[in-house]
């Protein structure tokens, strides 16, 4: 397989399949993939040959979240490279937001943190029963942030704080039912159940679709520069404060942080 972040292919019929690819490390979103995801949104949004586009996970996970180690590392380095850390991951969430392409998610496993993220900025996602997710930010003294404006548009408030805050882990019936995933199936039903979401856009003008999405985009939620700076406001403080100091210390110390009882 090759070694780079992100694995592009796309078929006769202009359906794109976009796969994380670093399943040894279950897919945790380096500065490498990020880069890699947010160009790829702007080369395929600008294709006129490509219809849809399948977003999916090498692996037996889709996506665990957030590299600890660029997060550990941008912790230690200064406040503007904190700034420019903290927004590469809210860049790339608002490329594939307002991508002017149908973004299907194939969620064939586990997803958590920035997982969730990308399949909040999905139209529509798949899962596989078998997966578990989680924002479990919260256990490492992290906070949401910069996912959170997707996050909370695809589920609405009162749903996103059930699992906003706990980092409990949660089973695919319950994605469903916070909207996270329009359906959960088994593992060899999933690719069949996201060409079902795939073909009737085929049949769709290209250029109805894109302006449909982005007038569905406008009237939701609204994700611009102001939130998104909120977001990364949010985080850079989280990453200056003395409670994610002690969660990543914890979670490679392999010990129990501080606060747990």
């Amino acid at each position: 397989m090759s070694d780079e972040p992100i694995i592009i292919e796309t078929d006769a019929r202009g359906v794109a399949r976009l796969t994380l690819n670093r399943p040894e490390r279950r897919n945790c979103l380096s500065p490498e993939m990020m880069d890699a995801l947010a160009a790829s949104a702007h080369r395929l949004g600008a294709d006129a040959g490509v219809r849809v586009v399948v977003l999916t996970g090498a692996g037996d996970t889709f996506c665990a979240g957030g590299d600890l180690k660029w997060m550990l590392a941008a912790m230690k380095s200064d406040a503007a490279t904190r700034r420019r850390e903290a927004r590469r991951l809210a860049e790339m969430l608002q490329a594939l937001n307002t991508m002017p392409k149908p973004l299907i998610g194939r969620i064939q496993g586990q997803a958590f943190g920035g997982g969730l993220g990308l399949m909040s900025v999905c139209d529509v996602a798949i899962g596989a029963k078998e997966a578990r997710f989680g924002l479990t930010e919260t256990k490492l003294g992290v906070i949401p942030a910069t996912i959170a404006p997707y996050v909370v548009a695809r589920m609405g408030e009162g749903k996103a704080r059930r699992v906003f805050m706990s980092s409990r882990l949660f089973g695919a019936d319950e994605a469903v039912a916070l909207d996270l995933l329009a359906r959960a199936v088994a593992s060899e039903s999933l690719d069949a159940a996201v060409e079902a979401e795939v073909v009737p856009y085929l049949a769709c003008a290209p250029g109805a679709v894109a302006d449909a999405k982005a007038l569905a985009r406008r009237l939701g939620p609204p994700i611009d520069d102001c939130v998104i700076d909120a977001t990364v406001d949010a985080l850079v403080k989280r990453w200056e404060s003395d409670e994610i100091a002690e969660g990543i210390a914890a979670f490679f110390e392999k010990r129990r942080a501080a606060w747990v009882i």
